[in-house]
């Protein structure tokens, strides 16, 4: 008891003494970092004019980051140092400081920092930026310091631009509409679509590309700037110079059919249940123009097993074909391929004969057109293993047989040996989804999973609850190209759905909430 009595005054008596010390800055680690992450300083700003002191910034005096803005292309604002860092949870963020004619001493990839003391944070002209400093504000640390790729797509700048101000970014596989005449040039306000959304890429008169040809596709670098559109401000992309265009195409290629929607598991047996659906877009006769249709399933229970060493004609288990030789689908139609009961859910559910069955085949009881066994399952059910659907022009298909469209459930299984000699797996053609050249490497890629080919829908779950896959999309067939991509969209069916579902917008609604929308063709 005595020794706890004297260790409890020991204790009391130190501790004591540490509250009585005097504070000092001498201990390791005591500094605070000047630095204060974009991310943070960002945050500061509440919607009024924020001037910027050691003491409003809590601590904290300057920034530090790699600049982005570039005025060797004359197409930015006068006077605007943009700089980015990722200090903060690594998240990406930009601000913008008005230095006046010394902005233009700077150029991407120049690492800087920003004393922002005396500054006041505020908008101007939509744009979130930093006035008040001088050049001597700036103070260079190095140059060429690598930026990385940031591909957005339009919806989400369009979304929430204040994330993407100020920052470098890349809008990728970019078309304009209209469809540019050759002597179009960048000069002015395009409406460029990537897939996602239409955005506004703006072009001063002088700047040094302004009167560069339009391309039909192509990726577009550069920082967000605001307009005023009908007094609100508005968000669109300014190219700094010549090198942030990198041409992707000069032509625009339609595919005549898309795949528009399917169902791999049904209610009950599979056999002869499932179905795809397919959208025209223009008319189509097929006793004249014939196409095929092939079908992929990638587990080790499938044989032959292991990579397609033949692609889509591997056959087997792996691979079934429908060749598509008769009917006809006017544009901007849905048909179907698949079972021979034409049930929209399974047995005993409801017939959907009336729909145009562009080919009804028993794929149980008999071989597919040129290739593959009969299968009670022309998809797998569940899990994360691969299966596939492809679109091909003519009858004929191979191993280097390139599909006007394709879309893929699942990511695992061997569907891609890239170490063989040639290398080995499904091939894929320019999408929303894939591309055969890496729109931002420009490396070739022409097989699933290969470079950035790997998005894929996953399976409905639960499993045999009559999933149809409603990819929603929008293809424009005057610019050939999506103008809003496909995403995984599930109509969880009843033995007593009908067309409608699968054709039009389910459920309806309310004019305020939207259902369920179809895979559609616009002009």
């Amino acid at each position: 008891m005595k020794q706890l009595i004297l260790n409890i005054s020991w204790i009391s008596s130190a501790l004591l003494a540490l509250m009585g010390c005097e504070k000092t800055g001498n201990f390791p680690g005591a500094e605070v970092s000047p630095y204060v992450a974009i991310y943070d300083l960002r945050s500061y700003y509440k919607g009024d004019d924020y001037p910027l002191s050691k003491s409003s910034m809590l601590g904290y005096t300057s920034i530090a980051g790699v600049v982005v803005s570039d005025h060797r292309g004359k197409n930015l604002p006068a006077g605007l140092l943009m700089v980015q860092d990722k200090l903060r949870l690594n998240q990406l963020r930009g601000i913008t400081i008005n230095i006046g004619a010394d902005a233009e001493k700077y150029v991407p990839g120049d690492s800087v920092t920003v004393n922002l003391e005396g500054g006041v944070m505020k908008r101007v002209d939509g744009l979130l930026q930093v006035t008040g400093l001088s050049g001597a504000a700036v103070t260079k640390i190095a140059s060429d310091v690598p930026i990385a790729i940031n591909r957005v797509p339009s919806s989400y700048i369009l979304e929430n631009p204040e994330i993407y101000e100020s920052t470098e970014l890349v809008i990728v596989k970019g078309g304009f509409d209209p469809i540019p005449a050759p002597t179009e040039t960048y000069s002015g306000d395009r409406v460029v679509n990537d897939g996602f959304e239409n955005f506004i890429l703006h072009t001063e008169p002088d700047a040094t590309f302004a009167n560069t040809p339009l391309p039909g596709m192509a990726n577009f670098k550069g920082v967000l700037q605001y307009a005023s559109v009908n007094g609100k401000p508005t968000p669109h992309l300014r190219i700094r110079r010549d090198e942030d265009i990198t041409v992707l195409s000069s032509t625009v290629t339609q595919a005549a059919i898309v795949v528009s929607g399917f169902v791999t598991d049904v209610e009950g047996t599979d056999l002869d249940g499932e179905y795809m659906q397919f959208l025209a877009t223009r008319d189509i006769d097929f006793s004249v123009t014939p196409f095929s249709v092939v079908t992929s399933n990638n587990t080790s229970s499938y044989t032959p097993t292991g990579f397609p060493v033949n692609g889509w004609a591997t056959g087997g288990l792996r691979n079934y074909k429908f060749n598509l030789t008769s009917g006809f689908a006017a544009k901007g139609t849905y048909f179907y391929v698949g079972n021979l009961s034409k049930l929209i859910n399974g047995q005993n559910s409801t017939s959907m004969a009336h729909a145009n069955w562009i080919l009804s085949k028993n794929y149980g009881g008999t071989p597919g057109d040129g290739f593959g066994q009969q299968n009670t399952n022309l998809f797998i059910n569940s899990g994360t293993f691969t299966c596939g659907i492809a679109v091909f022009e003519g009858t004929t298909v191979d191993k280097n047989s390139i599909p006007i469209d394709v879309v893929f459930i699942g990511y695992n299984g061997s569907v891609l040996n890239a170490n063989a000699n040639p290398p080995v797996g499904l091939r894929i053609t320019n999408t929303d989804w894939y591309d055969v050249v890496n729109p931002v490497t420009l490396e070739s890629q022409p097989f699933y999973k290969q470079g950035s080919n790997t998005i894929c829908l996953a399976y409905g779950t639960p499993a045999d609850a009559g999933w149809f896959y409603k990819m929603g999309g929008v293809y424009n067939v005057r610019l050939g190209r999506w103008v809003k991509a496909r995403a995984q969209r599930a109509v969880d069916l009843t033995k007593n759905s009908t067309l409608s579902e699968l054709e039009e917008e389910f459920p309806l609604g309310d004019g305020v909430t939207e259902g369920l929308q179809p895979t559609k063709v616009i002009d």
